[in-house]
This record gives structure tokens, sequence and C-alpha cells, in this order.
């Protein structure tokens, strides 16, 4: 998930009734920012709660995973074996949610003492962690809380009247260790609650987020994570100008043409996908590569981009615009193979960019291809529903005629 900039390590936590126990400690690259306390899975701190710690950290936060089963025993890291679920079972089973919630409030005081934590802390779990993470919001302090697929909240829901911050819950629609019926009942307790944000995702399974695993499903994942991140930056920041970061790498790629710029506004390792020709790059050497031979330098020079509009989210910008040219060279990445036909092209063009932290992480580019087509005047629009350059005109002017392409248009003339 994360890149080389997160820098990852373990340090001591004191536990409020006495002793020591170890957690997972990673720093953005910018060494500061609010604080998550990441709230553990049944399978320790192991790689994939790292993953998730430094994932955060490049969101901007500083994160703090806890080892909570150190009661149990020291230094549980579990993977997913057979052997491990048993292993995993045998210590949710014996884990004591009292005291883990006490080592959980001792987690957010260290945050809150850290020089490196600047201002807010919130929660963050997974399975057995998402109900901590719901039960952190009650009793620890924190500012919000994340749940991801919790298990048994509906067993401490008389503490909902006690959580007084912002939390996102994310449930699978057929996890049968959250089933829809405790789903609703838990909506029920947080009814006329709008700061208490309840999602279910059809189709998908417990742990759709756990990377590498039986039941990951990345469109819910991504959805989901967008979800939380929306939350923990309304809360807490890091509020980054996505708006400025996009214009800047665009500068670079359409302005001074300078492939090493463009790249430095990218996570370390980021991916490009123009959907209707399947042109991009994915990793920071293929997207190099790429816009070094077959983008920057093949994109015509008198290109223009006019903006029509521009949506800002938490983690995401959607620009819809105008893509003008002359297609005066090929240009590999819009119309590989096509020899330069000299026509000159209008096409509406959307490009959703998602942000990791203050850095482009990933860009989704949709254009209509036939329109593209039909306007260098290779592709006969006569008897097909494409049209040329009235695409362009009927985005700028609503009152450019509609449905000229609907042969049956004029049979509903005056129809009531």
């Amino acid at each position: 998930m994360a890149g080389p900039n997160v820098v990852g390590q373990w340090i001591e936590i004191k536990a409020a009734d006495g002793g020591k126990f170890r957690g997972y400690f990673a720093v953005p690259a910018a060494g500061k920012g609010p604080g998550i306390v990441l709230c553990q899975e049944i399978f320790g701190i192991n790689a994939y709660i790292r993953e998730v710690a430094d994932y955060y950290a490049e969101e901007g936060y500083v994160v703090l995973a806890p080892d909570l089963f150190w009661r149990l025993d020291k230094n549980v890291e579990l993977g997913y074996t057979e052997d491990d679920w048993k292993k995993a079972f045998d210590y949710f089973q014996r884990f004591d949610t009292d005291k883990g919630m006490e080592d959980i409030t001792a987690a957010v005081r260290v945050l809150r003492t850290r020089t490196e934590v600047t201002g807010k802390v919130g929660a963050l779990g997974f399975c057995l962690g998402g109900r901590l993470a719901y039960l952190a919001a009650a009793r620890s302090g924190v500012d919000c809380a994340v749940g991801y697929y919790g298990v048994t909240i509906d067993q401490y829901l008389k503490e909902a009247a006690k959580i007084k911050v912002p939390m996102v819950l994310h449930f699978a629609a057929n996890d049968k260790y959250a089933p829809p019926e405790t789903v609703e009942k838990i909506k029920a307790a947080f009814k006329g609650r709008p700061e208490i944000e309840i999602y279910v995702y059809p189709g998908v399974d417990h742990a759709f987020a756990r990377t590498g695993g039986m039941h990951y499903d990345r469109p819910a994942s991504m959805m989901a994570h967008s979800r939380s991140i929306a939350l923990f930056r309304k809360v807490m920041g890091p509020h980054y100008d996505l708006s400025a970061l996009w214009e800047q790498h665009t500068l670079h790629e359409f302005g001074t043409r300078d492939v090493d710029a463009t790249m430095k506004t990218m996570v370390a390792e980021p991916y490009v996908n123009h959907i209707p020709t399947l042109t991009g790059g994915v990793g920071h050497e293929q997207l190099k590569r790429f816009y070094k031979y077959h983008f920057i330098p093949k994109t015509p020079k008198d290109t223009k981009l006019i903006p029509i509009s521009r949506t800002i989210g938490a983690d995401r910008l959607v620009d819809e615009m105008l893509f003008c040219f002359t297609h005066d060279i090929e240009i590999d990445w819009m119309l590989p193979g096509l020899a330069p036909t000299g026509k000159y092209v209008e096409i509406p063009l959307v490009a959703i960019v998602n942000f990791r932290g203050d850095k482009l992480y990933h860009e989704h580019i949709y254009w209509d291809q036939a329109s593209v087509l039909v306007q260098i005047g290779v592709l006969d629009p006569k008897g097909l529903p494409v049209a040329g350059a009235e695409t362009a005109r009927k985005l700028v002017d609503e009152n450019f005629p509609s449905n000229m392409l609907m042969k049956n248009w004029a049979s509903s003339e005056g129809k009531s």
C-alpha cells in the first residue's frame, strides 16, 4: 500500500495497570500530523496491520498500532494458515475487552504526548479492532472513529449514548460475523444521529478490505477508504489543496513538459489509466516510461484544456473539461498507430484523480473515443449513434439540439 517515504518503528507503551507493551509507530514523510490509534484484527500486529499503518501514514497521519494481545502472549504476529486461524480464534476468545480498551486508551495518551502528533487523535480498527474502535469512541477520548466489519458491536449498544464524536462504520452484506440483522440493530441505535455514518457493501464478505485476503474486494475497499478518509480529514485534517496539486501536475505534463517534475507530484508507486485506450502505466518505472516516451512528447503542442467544472472531495478531484488539439503527430496514448491527419479535435474529457496525502496516487481518464475517430475522419458516423465535435458544442451550450441521433424522436412530437 505505502511507499518508501513512510518511517515505521516499534515503540514502548506503558499500561495503566502496570507493565509495558509495544506498538508499531508510523510517521508520515512530513514528520508530523494528526494521530490515529490502529486497532488490530485477531491476528496481531502482523504484516497487514503494519501495511495499513504505513498506508495511513502516507495519507498524512501519525499511526500507532498497539499490541493488544500482549497480556496473552508476547509479539503475536499470525498469518492466515489453518493453524494461524485456530490460534487467532483462541486469542480472540481469551481476549479481555475491558483490559484491551485500557490499553487503547493508553495508546491514545501516548499519541497525544508525541511531538509528531499535531492536533487531534482518531481510532481505526478492523474485525475485532472494528469493535474496539467503536468502543474507543465511547471510552478512550478519541475525536472520531472508523470501524470496519466490527464484530459483536451489538453487544455494546448500551454505550452508544456515550459516543459524542463522529464515527463511520463499514459492514459487509455477506458477513456472518456481523449479519444484516445485527447491522440493523446498530443502525437503530444511532437513528437520528447524522454524525454516525453506517455503510453496508453489497456482495462482499468479512475482511473485504484486507489486501491479499480471500475476501478482498478492491472496489468496496476503495469506496470504504474514501469514506474513512473523508471523516478523518473533516474532523482532524490534514487539509491539502488538491486543486493546486493537480494544477501543478498538469503544468508539468502540458506546460513545462518535464517528466521528472511530473513524477515528483505523485506517490512512489502511482498509476494512470486512460480508460478508452488502455494506455498509461502502473508503478513508477512503467509510468515514467509512459510519460517520457509516449505521453509528454506525443501530445500535440497546441493542446488546450478548457475547464468546465471541478468537484473536490476528501481524497479525489473530478475535472470535467474540453480537450482540444490538432492531430499533427501520432498520439500514442489516444490514437495509437494512426498517422497524423491534421484535423482539429475538441472532445469532452473527464479526469478522476485520487490523492494519497499531498501526492497524486492515480488517474482514471475518460473520453468518447468514437467522437475522436469521427473528428479525424477515420470513422464514418453515418448510420451509427455517434457524434463528432457536436459533443463538445453540446457540453458548453445546452441549447445545442438534443436527440438528433434518435430517428424516433419526431414520433413523440405533440404527445403528452
